[in-house]
């Protein structure tokens, strides 16, 4: 198995059912040796899916940008936080603020890369680490997966919310605040555009839904991005788009036919670059239009 053509979708399945933290990783492992054929191992084939952080479009110490960690206020959340902050060097004047809202498993390579990316398309980007209050991300997704695991979820919810207010009042920003989140950072970017309703845009990457009752609150323009081949984040999508259309909410939806669940990240074989270039034009594009 040398390419993304070759692995059968069920081990794209078996792996999305484990970092979602359905099965454990000894289960992972085990169904995987169902599909460990032709001279390929278990080890080899898991290989294939897990992330690999050297695939990254941007560096840290970029040529045009300024980075640094940032602590902020979280009151109603952690107390304490940290964010991975990045802008345009020298920018004249004051710049729209993004939140990039990470996975379920920290501030990983991959969500430092985004921010980079947003920051080299004019932003002011601030990625927050969910996993601070218990020492940052660890270096690793799967005990990073297990750290975020211990946070209460509202918590966190909280944490990035508190980051959208920061934002708003740093000396670099404009004031106008968009976030875009993905997976578990897509539920929350769906979130905010509930409780937030002064943000200028949200843009939640395949994540869980807000309720009925939720949907009916937003004032916040949507641009919602979606994996054709993701059953389980799909199945939520009519009952929440229903609830859209009868609020007359502003929204843009996006379904991209025969990728899986989490094609943004180029850092594992689910990446699809068709797909993900799009989106992310799409996503820059929706943020020029409600943040600029």
């Amino acid at each position: 198995m040398s390419n993304k053509q070759d692995i059968p979708q069920e081990v794209y399945e078996l792996y999305d059912a484990y970092c979602h933290g359905d099965i454990s990783r000894r289960a992972f492992f085990s169904g995987l040796g169902k599909y460990a054929v032709g001279g390929m191992t278990v080890t080899s084939l898991a290989a294939c899916v897990m992330p690999d952080y050297a695939k990254q479009q941007t560096q840290p110490g970029a040529d045009g940008l300024y980075e640094e960690m940032l602590i902020y206020n979280s009151p109603n959340g952690a107390g304490e936080m940290e964010g991975y902050f990045v802008r345009p060097a020298n920018a004249a004047g004051k710049l729209p603020g993004i939140v990039i809202i990470h996975e379920n498993r920290g501030l990983n390579p991959h969500i430092r890369d985004v921010t980079r990316r947003a920051a080299q398309a004019g932003f002011v980007a601030f990625a927050p680490d969910a996993l601070y209050p218990l020492g940052g991300y660890p270096g690793n997704d799967d005990d990073g997966r297990a750290m975020q695991a211990k946070r209460d979820r509202e918590g966190m919810v909280q944490d990035f919310m508190a980051a959208a207010e920061f934002l708003r009042g740093h000396v670099a920003v404009n004031g106008k605040i968009g976030c875009v989140g993905f997976c578990f950072g897509g539920a929350v970017s769906n979130l905010m555009a509930v409780r937030q309703p002064w943000l200028s845009a949200s843009v939640p990457y395949y994540g869980g839904w807000p309720t009925a009752d939720e949907a009916a609150q937003v004032q916040v323009p949507l641009q919602i991005h979606l994996a054709g081949l993701d059953e389980r984040v799909n199945a939520g999508w009519p009952d929440y788009k229903a609830a859209l259309d009868a609020n007359s909410v502003s929204y843009e939806a996006y379904i991209y036919p025969g990728v899986n669940h989490g094609f943004h990240n180029d850092t594992t074989s689910r990446y699809d670059s068709e797909a993900a270039k799009l989106a992310w034009e799409r996503t820059l594009d929706f943020f020029r239009l409600h943040l600029v």
